[in-house]
């Protein structure tokens, strides 16, 4: 009778089971084990529901119980191998279906998962063998096919793994992981179109499927669709709103548009969700550096190095966190340490390079950029660095050649345009005898002033020369001897035979430090702007100087070569009167400047380089930073001081106070990185020792 009361039982938590009824059901199987701990048929069913409820720990209790009892059904093996997968015991779970299969060697599913968990311990042959005895017994098992495809994919057979996939849809044309896998293995074989094609497919038949979305993004990412990346994240994070990977991917992508404030918080954001992830730390630290944010920047690589001692990125990013705080010695250090993990790091011994620039230390800084050349032939930015190293040093030979890798490095010369010519490059080699040349400026203003002293030479080659310059120099160097016409940048040009840029023509003439030529005697003032402006400053009883503390501040080293208005004017002596040589001013420097009162500003009355050379032809003196202003004053033979940075630009060398490409100009040089204290002492003691020598007359 008790034999019959406890079937019923169990018929009854059957009924309720097979309708996901799991609380009544687990009533009625703990009922029957409450009269009989070792009922089989109650301990499997309730074992078998617990994995269900995802209570593995005690399915596996459960179900070992009911194996004691009955060791001979293949079902209750089957179902405790996959409480075992979920449990990552994954040894003990092959053990039960290898059981499980012994018992019953045609279950066709027990085949299928005992693939999976050989595929989850990389046992990918193995796991190939096991999917293929499932299609043997079950031949339109569309997910057995597609796991086929992943183990394929995995074993890098890839075109065997778009097969297997195919076959998956052909048994069931619904199923949307296939589409999804399918997808990931055509991106790898570089098919995008049908990758996305297939992508599409999956989220067509799955809406809400995340990981399609965001692999999407990914492909899309890498084809530069930059906008349509971001909107496949933006729907992966809609429907897995914890999708850190997809936050992380997402401000990647926004890194590349220069969206960086918008990158950072898609950083923050995949932190918040996943704190311990290493990378995460070294994107929101690679934003931080864009943003020169450096010392919060260095905090977040430090955080990756931390989570993660032997990714040799995070060092060379760190690197240049502290790099950009001026603490190269450490940079070195942590440079020195990514190469240790990656002894072929061309991008380290690039920056350990720039890192030991900066330490005046050039033959190692040469060496380290010839090691990442060897190692990455193609490095334009370390020939590049090379080439300035060689002409830094006064090694003009090695230092010109190498000039020419600036047309490749793009991230060194933003600003610069190669032109596409279909006239050959001359660089003295070809007679210009009777033929027409276009020399024509590609840098900076001051890049064009210092070597427009070389169009001189290409005429006595006996061409006719065509000079394209900047607008603003147009006025100021059309008169140059020789020259056939001169034209504006962007305006057209007229027929010519040769071309080259101003900045190769150095190369062209094989220039030495004792053969730089002489600026050209035609670059002088216009006679009527000095005349304007000699009316607009007036008439003064003390000397006059004109300032330049900043320069562009789109270019790459401005942080390097400015002064701080503010640091300035502590040293400006009430015995000159100051002219402001600058066209732009800062919120900041417009304020002090009116506080100050002793620094006259012209700003909009500075329309063009012609106004700039005429009041420089009306100072006494110019003391400028490293900008063009400073080569417009060198160019115009006015006294000029310059002053420069620890490490500077390789036009002006080291050790000298001189230059020899301007001989007016006197050269006043940090004694240590960043320290501009002493190189305005130097210069306001230099210039009250003119006074008293001189007697209020400066030169």
């Amino acid at each position: 009778m008790q034999q019959t009361s406890l079937a019923i039982l169990i018929q009854r938590g059957l009924a309720l089971h097979r309708q996901a009824k799991f609380d009544g059901a687990q009533k009625f199987y703990e009922q029957v084990l409450a009269q009989q701990a070792n009922h089989f048929d109650a301990l499997y069913l309730l074992g078998t529901l617990s994995a269900q409820r995802q209570q593995f720990t005690r399915a596996d209790a459960l179900l070992s119980k009911a194996l004691q009892i009955n060791p001979q059904h293949a079902g209750c093996y089957s179902n405790r191998g996959n409480v075992l997968k979920a449990l990552k015991r994954l040894d003990e779970a092959l053990c039960s279906y290898d059981e499980a299969i012994r018992l019953q060697p045609d279950f066709a599913q027990v085949y299928a998962n005992r693939g999976n968990v050989l595929q989850e311990l990389n046992r990918f042959d193995d796991a190939l063998c096991s999917y293929d005895q499932t299609i043997g017994l079950r031949a339109g098992d569309a997910e057995c096919y597609s796991n086929r495809g992943i183990a394929l994919q995995k074993l890098k057979r890839l075109d065997d793994a778009v097969l297997s996939y195919d076959q998956a849809i052909a048994a069931n044309s619904a199923y949307a992981p296939a589409y999804f896998h399918r997808a990931n293995v055509l991106h790898e074989l570089n098919r995008s179109d049908e990758a996305l094609t297939s992508y599409d497919q999956a989220i067509k038949l799955k809406p809400e499927y995340a990981p399609a979305y965001y692999n999407r993004g990914n492909l899309l990412h890498q084809l530069q669709r930059f906008d349509q990346a971001l909107s496949s994240y933006d729907e992966a994070i809609r429907y897995q709103p914890d999708y850190a990977d997809a936050y992380a991917n997402r401000g990647i992508v926004l890194l590349e548009l220069n969206r960086l404030d918008e990158a950072l918080l898609n950083f923050d954001l995949a932190l918040t969700l996943h704190p311990d992830a290493a990378q995460f730390h070294f994107n929101r630290g690679s934003a931080l550096l864009r943003l020169k944010r450096f010392s919060e920047a260095l905090s977040s690589f430090e955080n990756a190095i931390r989570m993660q001692t032997d990714c040799a990125d995070f060092y060379c990013n760190r690197g240049q966190a502290l790099q950009e705080l001026l603490r190269f010695e450490d940079a070195l250090l942590s440079y020195d340490r990514a190469i240790s993990i990656k002894s072929d790091y061309a991008s380290a011994y690039y920056n350990r390079g720039l890192a030991l620039r900066e330490l005046q230390r050039l033959d190692e800084a040469i060496m380290s950029y010839q090691r990442a050349i060897q190692i990455s032939p193609d490095f334009a930015e370390a020939h590049w660095n090379l080439a300035l190293c060689h002409l830094l040093a006064g090694n003009f030979k090695d230092g010109w050649q190498g000039f020419e890798w600036r047309w490749r490095d793009a991230l060194a010369f933003k600003f610069q345009e190669q032109r596409n010519f279909s006239q050959p490059l001359w660089l003295g080699e070809a007679s210009l005898e009777d033929k027409t040349i276009l020399l024509y400026a590609e840098q900076g203003l001051g890049d064009t002033l210092q070597f427009s002293r070389y169009v001189e030479g290409v005429v006595q080659c006996g061409a006719k020369v065509i000079l394209e310059v900047q607008r603003p120099l147009v006025s100021l160097l059309g008169h140059l001897d020789g020259i056939s016409q001169i034209v504006a940048r962007g305006d057209a040009l007229p027929a010519f035979d040769y071309q080259c840029p101003l900045c190769s023509l150095p190369l062209a003439f094989k220039t030495e430090l004792h053969t730089i030529p002489q600026v050209s005697q035609q670059i002088t003032s216009d006679s009527d702007h000095v005349e304007k402006w000699r009316s607009l400053i007036g008439q003064s009883g003390k000397p006059r100087i004109g300032i330049v503390w900043r320069g562009n501040p789109m270019h790459k080293n401005d942080d390097k070569r400015r002064i701080s208005l503010a640091q300035l004017i502590p040293y400006l002596s009430s015995q000159f009167d100051y002219f402001s040589l600058q066209k732009e001013l800062g919120e900041t420097d417009r304020a002090l400047l009116a506080d100050c009162g002793r620094i006259k500003h012209f700003g909009e009355k500075l329309e063009d380089f012609a106004d700039t050379a005429a009041l420089c032809t009306l100072m006494d003196l110019v003391i400028s930073v490293d900008t063009s202003v400073a080569h417009l004053a060198g160019t115009l033979g006015r006294p000029t001081w310059i002053l420069l940075p620890y490490s500077p630009d390789w036009r002006w060398l080291l050790e000298r106070d001189d230059s020899p490409w301007y001989s007016s100009v006197k050269l006043y040089r940090q004694e240590t990185t960043g320290d501009w204290r002493s190189v305005l002492e130097k210069a306001r003691c230099d210039l009250q020792q003119l006074l008293s020598d001189r007697g209020n007359v400066i030169f």
